[in-house]
C-alpha cells in the first residue's frame, strides 16, 4: 500500500500493543516519517528499527502526555524535523485500578484520569492546532474502549476515563470540520497486548473469547488497520465517530442468542 505516502503520522503509546502496530502500520501504507512517542525510550527504539524495515523515517520522542511541556515538545520537534503533521493517533494509556468504588482511592482517580484523559486532550489540543496552522486536511484518532459503552464491576475509574473521550471527540469534531480535519476514536474490545494479559491470563481470557461473536481474542493489527483507514482519504466523510473494534462483543442480547433457543 501507499497511501501514506510522503504524510507523517504521529503516534503516542509507540512502545507496544496497539501503538507499536499502528506505527508498524503507517510506514507499511508508505509514510514518509512516524513520529514514535512513550515513555520508555528503549521500547521506542526497538520499534524505530521496525520503522525503518519498512522505509521510513522514525523520530522518537519520550514523552509524557499528561505533562503539557512535554507534548508542546513532541509537536514542536515533529515539526522540526519533517514540518508536517498528517496523522496523529494518540493510543497512551493505562488501565489504573480495577476495585469496588469504595476501595479506589482519589489518587488512583487522577492518576488514570490524567493519562487517559487529560493526555489525550492535551495531544488532540497540540495536534490540532498544528494542523489548523499548516492549513492542510488532517485526521486524529485516539484509543477508547468498548468500556465507555459498557462496565465491568470495578471498572468506574477506566470507564469514565474512556467515555469522556467519546464526549470529547464529538465537539473537537464540528470544532475543526471546516479545516478538513477530522477527529475519531477507535473502541477496542478484548484484544490480546501486554495491558490486557496483565488483566487477565490465558485461563482468565477463555470467557472473553467465549463472548466474542468471532470467537477469538482480537490483534493489535486488527486495532492497527482500523486506525489507518480512519487517517486515509478513504475515511474523508468520517469524523467524530466512536467506531468499536471488538469482534461483535459488545453487541447487546448476544450471549442469550447463544446460551438459548430463541423461538
Amino acid at each position: 500500500m501507499s497511501i501514506f505516502e510522503g504524510r507523517v503520522a504521529l503516534v503516542t503509546g509507540a512502545g507496544s500493543g496497539i501503538g507499536e502496530a499502528a506505527a508498524l502500520a503507517f510506514a507499511q501504507a508508505g509514510a514518509e516519517g512516524v513520529v514514535l512517542a512513550g515513555r520508555r525510550r528503549e521500547e521506542l527504539e526497538r520499534v524505530a528499527a521496525r520503522v525503518a524495515e519498512y522505509g521510513a523515517t522514525s523520530l522518537v520522542v519520550p514523552t509524557d502526555v499528561s505533562r503539557d511541556a512535554e507534548v508542546v515538545q513532541l509537536i514542536e520537534q515533529t515539526l522540526t524535523r519533517f514540518n508536517r503533521l498528517d496523522a496523529a493517533f494518540n493510543n497512551a494509556g493505562i488501565e489504573g485500578a480495577f476495585a469496588p468504588i469504595a476501595e479506589l482511592t482519589e489518587a488512583q482517580f487522577d492518576a488514570t484520569i490524567s493519562i487517559n484523559l487529560k493526555g489525550v486532550w492535551l495531544c488532540c489540543k497540540h495536534e490540532l492546532a498544528a494542523m489548523h496552522r499548516l492549513g492542510a486536511a488532517g485526521a486524529v484518532v485516539n484509543t477508547s474502549s468498548w468500556l465507555a459503552h459498557g462496565a465491568f464491576p470495578g471498572s468506574s475509574i477506566y470507564s469514565a476515563s474512556k467515555a469522556g473521550l467519546d464526549g470529547m471527540i464529538r465537539a473537537l469534531a464540528l470544532e475543526f470540520a471546516a479545516d478538513g480535519i477530522r477527529i475519531n476514536n477507535v473502541n477496542p474490545g478484548a484484544i490480546d497486548t501486554p495491558m490486557f494479559r496483565r488483566f487477565a491470563d490465558d485461563a482468565a481470557a477463555i470467557p472473553f473469547m467465549n463472548h466474542t461473536p468471532a470467537r477469538r481474542l482480537g490483534t493489535s493489527d486488527d486495532v492497527a488497520q482500523v486506525v489507518v483507514w480512519l487517517c486515509s482519504d478513504a475515511a474523508g466523510f468520517v469524523t467524530g465517530q466512536n467506531l468499536l473494534v471488538d469482534g461483535g462483543y459488545a453487541i447487546p442480547g448476544h450471549r442469550t442468542w447463544t446460551t438459548q433457543k430463541i423461538t
